[in-house]
């Protein structure tokens, strides 16, 4: 035995502290270590979805209780004015490219995070994340737009993508036994990031505003620097297990199902497949459908039930008083932070239910369930329901959130595990169209149907058919994916080489890492504190909110 493979066996030694090789596990290693540093570095980055929180307080940068308008202003002008306040539309462009970076980077990149390993890609995750935030806080002292979009847009962007897929394949790796339950802990932080962002940050502004200053800037440079403490623990926290490690007591089951392969494609060759872009398409529909409700959640529930929010249901929308307006808005934010709480639980409920039923039947509920609520939102909404319309929403965005969280393990079900997270960062493109198409299907057709001098309470009718209609297309692709040829598989040696440098010696004899069954232990237990009570002070939080919403 070489030195070099001595090392590797009992725990790598010289090198990187970043090294791939580095953070190999060793005998003894509790798996339930690795979600929680998964968890911190989603939490971290899911602020993406909270980031409109800082839109109406940025308004007011130079005029502090009232904007100072402009009526000149041009998009390219608002980049670099230093005497204009920007409007909400300029700096919307930061969410969109957060997502189309997110999309971009992770398609980009997957592949060198295959190779480096997930402790390098959280790292730099964490350095482009948190030094975007801290450029964009430069870019409101200066005022100037074009280093915020550089900063939190496009630096922060890339960071996001690096650390969505970050833990994906070393998840799937440590639980082969329970995929989608994995992937599903972890992409769940994502969906919770701004449940715990969008209330800190409000906290934070509300602390450091002065008489000449709204306060977005300082709270850019703490919560950077909070994400980063995060983010980097992490980042610190992953460890790989050995080519071929398997949990305590647990075997591969004989296959029950073709579409669980235990062989494995190479990037190269996944996007030459039509299962690859038949699973692109089933995740672009769902996400589509999805997206555009969320955008448009506050504005859908006022102007549906308008004065019945109040107890006065013969008020139309359009006779709300300027107070009343004001009451149902804040009603309506209960109903966005529900489904939200939807959103995020629906990513570890559906992913955790796959593992029972399989991905593929995991996504025929998502369609044909899906296409029967939109179907029957303009139904609810007609009997002024609001309960049957809410329950309905709740469910829709839940299985978004599923969507998320089960697609992963998908991808590794039908090319194997080797480059799954890889793969899975070029399929995220299909988040970035679908972050395009849901809110333009939403928002023009709702904008026609006003123009056609459709009532507010029925210009959502035809959305929900439309929506309905792309889950059907969803249905028809989700139904056409089949296993994989023979042909698309590497061989045995060409995998064997892939993991040579991560292959164990000295696992014992059945591969067991962690305490019994590898279930919790004090330090696995300490870890998931770290991330959980962040999560249920958001929680609760969110859920005081909701309640006025039934109040």
């Amino acid at each position: 035995m070489s030195a070099t493979t001595e090392t590797l066996a009992g725990g790598y030694e010289g090198g990187g502290l970043l090294d791939r090789e580095r953070i190999i596990a060793k005998p003894g290693f509790n798996r339930w270590l690795v979600p929680p540093a998964a968890l911190a570095i989603h939490l971290c980055i899911g602020m993406a979805y909270g980031f409109s929180v800082f839109w109406l307080p940025l308004t007011k940068a130079i005029g502090i209780n009232q904007s100072v308008a402009c009526a000149d202003l041009t998009l390219i002008s608002a980049l670099f004015t230093t005497s204009c306040d920007w409007r909400v539309s300029d700096l919307g462009w930061i969410y969109t490219l957060f997502f189309v970076l997110l999309g971009s980077s992770a398609a980009i990149w997957g592949g060198w995070l295959e190779r480096v390993g997930p402790r390098r890609a959280g790292f730099v995750s964490a350095c482009c994340w948190c030094g975007g935030i801290m450029i964009a806080a430069i870019g409101v002292m200066t005022h100037q737009l074009w280093l915020m979009w550089l900063g939190a847009g496009v630096i922060g962007g890339i960071g996001l993508g690096l650390g969505y897929i970050s833990p994906v394949s070393t998840l799937i790796k440590w639980f082969p036994d329970r995929r989608g339950m994995a992937t599903g802990m972890a992409i769940m932080g994502f969906g919770g990031g701004a449940m715990i962002g969008a209330p800190l940050a409000d906290l934070l502004m509300r602390t450091f505003r002065t008489d000449v200053s709204v306060g977005v800037w300082q709270t850019f440079v703490v919560m950077g620097a909070i994400y980063f403490v995060f983010m980097m623990g992490g980042a610190f926290g992953y460890r790989i297990p050995p080519a071929g490690w398997r949990p305590e007591g647990w075997t591969p089951p004989v296959a029950k199902s073709t579409m669980i392969t235990h062989r494995h494609v190479h990037l190269r060759d996944a996007h030459k497949t039509k299962q690859f872009w038949l699973i692109w398409a089933v995740l672009c529909l769902n996400v589509s459908a999805g997206i555009g409700v969320i955008g448009m959640a506050s504005p859908m529930l006022q102007e549906i039930f308008a004065g019945s929010l109040l107890g006065l249901p013969e008020i139309k929308f359009s006779d709300l008083s300027k107070e009343q307006l004001t009451a149902i808005a804040a009603i309506a934010a209960g109903f966005t932070g529900l489904i939200s709480l939807f959103n995020i639980g629906g990513r570890f409920f559906w992913a955790s239910l796959s593992d029972r039923i399989g991905r593929k039947n995991t996504y025929y509920v998502f369609f044909i369930l899906g296409i029967l609520l939109y179907a029957s939102a303009p139904w609810a909404a007609g009997i002024g329901s609001k309960v049957f319309f809410v329950a309905f929403f709740c469910i829709i965005l839940s299985m978004y959130g599923g969507g998320f969280a089960t697609i992963p393990a998908y991808l590794a079900d039908i090319f194997g595990t080797q480059f799954v997270g890889a793969i899975h960062g070029r399929l995220l493109t299909a988040w970035a169209t679908a972050g395009i198409i849901g809110p333009v299907v939403v928002n023009y057709i709702r904008e026609a149907q006003i123009a056609a001098g459709i009532p507010r309470a029925q210009v959502y009718d035809f959305t929900m058919y439309i929506l309905a209609g792309m889950l059907a297309l969803g249905l028809v692709a989700n139904a056409l994916v089949k296993p994989l040829s023979e042909k698309w598989f590497m061989s045995d040696d060409e995998v064997a080489a892939l993991q040579a440098k991560s292959k164990a010696t000295t696992a014992g004899p059945s591969g067991s890492f962690g305490i019994g069954k590898g279930g919790f232990d004090g330090k696995a237990l300490v870890a998931w504190a770290v991330v959980g009570v962040p999560i249920l002070w958001g929680v609760w939080v969110t859920l005081q909110k909701t309640f006025v919403l039934f109040g």
